[in-house]
């Protein structure tokens, strides 16, 4: 028996109401994944993009509001402390409140921070504003990768998303440099902060529109107030600690411990210990601890090498950094996930972190007269290994969480980036700076000194990477595939419309 002809949209039937949807009006699924997925890596690269351009502009800030170099140091570690403090949190929340809700709150109140970081004209008034983007930040960041994972349900798609989304961390943090120089130089430094409004707002709309609000497990599942307090605490305080130089270090291990034992024991966890036994999650957060710490302490140090050993103005160190995105957009965007799907991820993340550990190697042998050319540019173009690195380690991380879990373990994965650029940064520039004192101390020129110092620090950072080497070869697998395939409909809304 021959089926009926679907009616038609442009040949409506005038006689019964139209409860069906348009053919013509139905959207290409395939189509508002990605724009869904280019939403979330916007509001992304604002929160990246903001956690490097404050770096060129220090100098400026600190000229123009008079900040003493303990002040300075608080306009990066306001953002830095509820930001790394809070990831954790803000990702279970998405899972028990609904990811969208969390999200959204985070772009919102980021955007308006920002604002007041450019109006600021005290001191008191930008480090209010930086807190204030920094708890944003950790909003809008903890639930993008949950989101994502729930996006695309084929593991190949998957893989290209997360290719995209770790460009946008990695390369955006190169681009944050290269604009913030020349904001800071032609306009001022007001303006590397009023460049969030139009990203800001241009993000909220098309993100209300594009995913579906998710209700979440409810508060019920998970609300664990004691050990949400415990890690808060515990993380605040040791992101503080790292970028003090140590202090209170002691009471933030105290707090990280009553959580650890507060999770064994709670009906409802906020983090469970299943999930930490899984090898490809506890061992991609600590590959990717030890990889951000180096890679960051790379970024601010060589910027620093660029502007006091080889004299360049703030625009030009920024623009010195451009090769370095585009390194990583070519292997991230272009090779990644094509490589991934041929060797698979655990033999990818190998060859970007070696990739990583050559070109660091190279600045272990930095000279104090060097040249951007021949000194400086193999390492940048060899950078490119971190997009190789980064979508084969999100990957890793991300393989075993469960609909209920991705967000947590989406706030899991940018906890230790961020935890872990926080460390790179402390450590290498103290000891970078302890090193060029010294030097200093025993009658080498301060460029000299300076440029000892810089090695002393790329060869920690060189060795950090290679740990992060041996670690990936000896706990990592690929995951299996069936581990990717989750539901795609849970995070797209639908946007046909019906009447």
């Amino acid at each position: 028996m021959t089926q009926p002809e679907p009616i038609r949209s442009d040949t409506p039937r005038s006689d019964t109401p139209r409860h069906d949807t348009p053919r013509s009006a139905v959207p290409d699924e395939h189509r508002t994944r990605w724009a869904a997925l280019a939403v979330l890596c916007t509001g992304t690269l604002m929160i990246v993009l903001d956690g490097t351009i404050v770096t060129v502009a220090l100098p400026t800030i600190q000229n123009d509001l008079h900040l003493t170099a303990p002040g300075l140091a608080w306009v990066m570690n306001a953002y830095l402390i509820p930001f790394g403090g809070l990831l954790l949190l803000a990702g279970r929340l998405g899972d028990l409140v609904g990811r969208r809700r969390v999200l959204i709150a985070g772009l919102v109140l980021f955007t308006a921070a920002s604002l007041l970081c450019g109006i600021a004209t005290t001191s008191a008034a930008l480090i209010g504003a930086r807190l204030l983007q920094g708890v944003g930040g950790a909003l809008t960041a903890a639930v993008s990768l949950g989101m994502i994972t729930r996006l695309f349900p084929d593991p190949r798609e998957l893989r290209r998303a997360f290719a995209v989304y770790g460009f946008t961390g990695s390369a955006g943090a190169s681009v944050g440099l290269a604009l913030g120089g020349i904001l800071t130089q032609e306009l001022s430094w007001h303006w590397i902060f009023f460049i969030n409004l139009p990203i800001g707002l241009a993000t909220v709309a098309p993100a209300l529109r594009l995913l579906r609000a998710d209700r979440g497990l409810g508060l019920r599942h998970g609300a664990d107030l004691p050990g949400a307090l415990l890690v808060t605490s515990g993380l605040m305080l040791g992101v503080y600690a790292i970028v003090d130089h140590g202090h209170d270090a002691w009471l933030a291990a105290l707090l990280l411990l009553g959580f650890a034992v507060r999770q064994a024991t709670a009906a409802d966890p906020l983090l469970p210990p299943r999930l930490l036994r899984s090898r490809n999650v506890s061992g991609a957060n600590l590959v990717q601890a030890l990889t951000v710490a180096a890679l960051f302490g790379f970024q601010v140090l060589i910027a620093q090498y660029l502007q006091h050993v080889l004299d360049l103005g703030p625009a030009a160190t920024g623009l010195a950094m451009v090769p370095a995105a585009l390194s990583i957009a070519a292997f991230s965007l272009g090779l990644a996930a094509r490589f991934i799907a041929r060797y698979g991820e655990r033999a990818v993340l190998l060859a970007g972190l070696l990739m990583l550990a050559l070109g660091l190697g190279l600045l272990t042998r930095l000279p104090a007269h060097g040249h951007y050319l021949s000194d400086v540019l193999p390492t940048v173009l060899l950078a490119g290994g971190f997009g190789l690195a980064i979508t084969a380690v999100t990957t890793l991380g991300m393989a075993d969480a469960g609909p209920s879990d991705a967000g947590l373990v989406s706030g899991l994965l940018n906890t230790t980036q961020q935890v872990g650029a926080a460390l790179g940064v402390a450590v290498t520039g103290t000891l970078a700076t302890a090193h060029s004192t010294h030097l200093r101390a025993v009658g080498d020129t301060t460029t000299a000194a300076l440029a000892g110092g810089y090695r002393l620090a790329f060869t920690l950072a060189t060795a950090l990477l290679l740990t992060a080497l041996g670690l990936a070869a000896a706990l990592l697998r690929n995951p299996r595939p069936a581990t990717a395939q989750v539901p795609a409909d849970s995070t797209t809304r639908d946007l046909a419309p019906t009447v």
